[in-house]
């Protein structure tokens, strides 16, 4: 996997990490509200990213076309969970939380070392 990639999946993957420790905040400090509303937001941000990336990568970069579904995917499921939050629908938006999570985790799961990537494009 491309470095790019392997960049947009962490930062994606942090960003998920932080969400549910703001939406904590948000029940428990004033400021909570806005704290979580800006890393969801930066979720999006980086959710989008990773799109682009992914095509970027494909198309111009000669890669495979094969991340760009999941990190499609992704995106379209943090727009839904943005509105979702928006709407104050918490018993879905708090379960798709925990998948974007997950979905998240097992991308970043995927991600070879450098090193392990060249010994089996070496063999």
């Amino acid at each position: 996997m491309p470095a790019p990639l392997r960049v947009a999946i962490a930062v994606q993957t942090l960003a998920v990490f932080l969400t549910p420790i703001t939406a904590g905040l948000l029940l428990t400090i004033p400021s909570g509200q806005a704290l979580h509303s800006a890393t969801a937001y930066t979720l999006f941000i980086v959710a989008m990213l990773h799109v682009v990336t992914a095509i970027l990568v494909w198309r111009p970069g000669g890669g495979s076309p094969k991340p760009i579904l999941p990190a499609a995917v992704f995106l379209g499921l943090t727009l839904a969970q943005v509105f979702l939050g928006i709407a104050h629908v918490t018993a879905v938006h708090v379960p798709l939380g925990v998948l974007l999570f997950g979905f998240s985790l097992l991308q970043l799961s995927r991600i070879r070392p450098v090193r392990e990537a060249a010994e089996t494009a070496a063999a």
